[in-house]
C-alpha cells in the first residue's frame, strides 16, 4: 500500500466516554453544567480583578490570566463533545482534530507556566517582602506572561507539526473525547519514534522543569515561614499560599495520576475517563478555591454587583 494513500485521511471518530445511548443525555447535562460553571466562575475572577483597583497586584494579575486560560483550555474540548452528543455524531475532521490538539496543548502548557510564575510571585512576597514591589514590577509581570505565551505557542506548534508528518489509516477511531496528542501518536500508521522522543523531551523540560521550580519556591517559602517567630505571621504568610498550593496539587496530582494509571492499566477508555479530572474538573474548581476564603475577591465581586462589601 502506498504511504501517500494513508496520509490523506479526512476525518477521525471520537469514541467519547461511553457508547451507551442511554447515558448520552446524562453526559450532555453533566458536562454542559460543568462547562457553564467553569466559564461563569472564571469570568467572575477576571471581572473582579479587572474592575477593582485594590486587586491590581501581581498575584491577582497572574490569577486573572490563569482564569482566562482555564476558560480557553476547557473550551477546546467540551463544546465539541457536547455538539457530538447532541447531533449523535462522533466525527471530527482531520483539520479540526489538529486544531483542537494545538489549542489544547497551547492552553495546557500555559497553565503549567502560569502556575510556576505564581509560585515565584509567592516566593518573592514571602522571602523578600521588603523588595516585593521593586522585584515584581508591572513590566516584569507582563514579560513573564508574554514569555509564557511565546513558549506555549512554540511548544504547541512543534508538537502539532510533528503530528502532521504522521500517516493515518482511513476511518481512524480515537478512544477519547478529544484529540489528545499521545493517542494520536499511538494510533499513527507510520514510524512514531521521533514524535515520542520529542514528546518525552518536551514533557521533561516543561512539566519537569516547572514542577522543579515550584517545589524549590515552596521549599524556600516553608523555610522562611518556619524561621518566623510570630505564630500570627506564620499563619498570614501560609494563608497567602494556601489557594495556589491547592490548585497546584489538584492540577499536578490529577494530571500525573491520569498518565500513571493509563500506563499501568493500558486502558485507553479508563484514561479518557480519568482525564476529565484535569481537563474539566480542575478548571471548574479553581475559582472556588481562590474565592471561598479570599476576602479581597469576595469584596471586589460585591462591589462589582453594587452590593456592600
Amino acid at each position: 500500500m502506498e504511504p501517500e494513500n494513508l496520509t490523506r485521511v479526512s476525518e477521525f471518530v471520537l469514541l467519547g466516554l461511553s457508547k451507551e445511548p442511554d447515558l448520552q443525555p446524562l453526559l450532555f447535562g453533566l458536562f454542559l453544567s460543568m462547562y457553564m460553571i467553569t466559564v461563569f466562575g472564571n469570568l467572575l475572577i477576571v471581572l473582579a480583578v479587572s474592575s477593582d483597583s485594590h486587586l491590581h497586584t501581581p498575584m491577582y494579575f497572574f490569577l486573572s490570566n490563569l482564569s482566562f486560560v482555564d476558560i480557553c483550555f476547557t473550551s477546546t474540548t467540551i463544546p465539541k463533545m457536547l455538539v457530538n452528543i447532541q447531533t449523535q455524531s462522533k466525527v471530527i475532521t482531520y483539520e479540526g482534530c489538529i486544531t483542537q490538539m494545538y489549542f489544547f496543548l497551547l492552553f495546557g502548557t500555559l497553565d503549567v507556566f502560569l502556575l510556576t510564575v505564581m509560585a515565584y510571585d509567592r516566593f518573592v512576597a514571602i522571602c523578600h517582602p521588603l523588595h516585593y514591589t521593586v522585584i515584581m514590577h508591572p513590566q516584569l509581570c507582563g514579560q513573564l506572561v508574554l514569555v509564557s505565551w511565546i513558549m506555549s505557542v512554540l511548544n504547541a506548534l512543534l508538537e502539532s507539526l510533528m503530528v502532521l508528518r504522521l500517516s493515518f489509516c482511513a476511518d481512524l477511531e480515537i478512544p477519547h473525547f478529544f484529540c489528545e496528542l499521545n493517542q494520536m501518536i499511538q494510533l499513527a500508521y507510520s514510524d512514531t519514534f521521533v514524535n515520542t522522543l520529542v514528546l518525552y523531551i518536551v514533557t521533561v523540560l516543561i512539566v519537569g522543569g516547572s514542577l522543579a521550580g515550584i517545589l524549590y519556591s515552596y521549599y524556600r517559602i516553608f523555610s522562611s515561614i518556619r524561621a518566623m517567630s510570630s505564630a500570627k505571621g506564620k499563619y498570614k504568610a501560609f494563608s497567602t499560599c494556601a489557594s495556589h498550593l491547592s490548585v497546584i496539587s489538584l492540577f499536578y496530582l490529577t494530571g500525573l495520576g491520569v498518565y500513571l494509571s493509563s500506563a499501568v492499566t493500558h486502558s485507553s477508555h479508563s484514561g479518557a475517563t480519568a482525564s476529565v479530572l484535569y481537563t474539566v474538573v480542575t478548571p471548574m474548581l479553581n475559582p472556588f478555591i481562590y474565592s471561598l476564603r479570599n476576602k479581597d475577591i469576595k469584596g471586589a465581586l460585591k462591589r462589582s454587583f453594587g452590593m456592600t462589601a
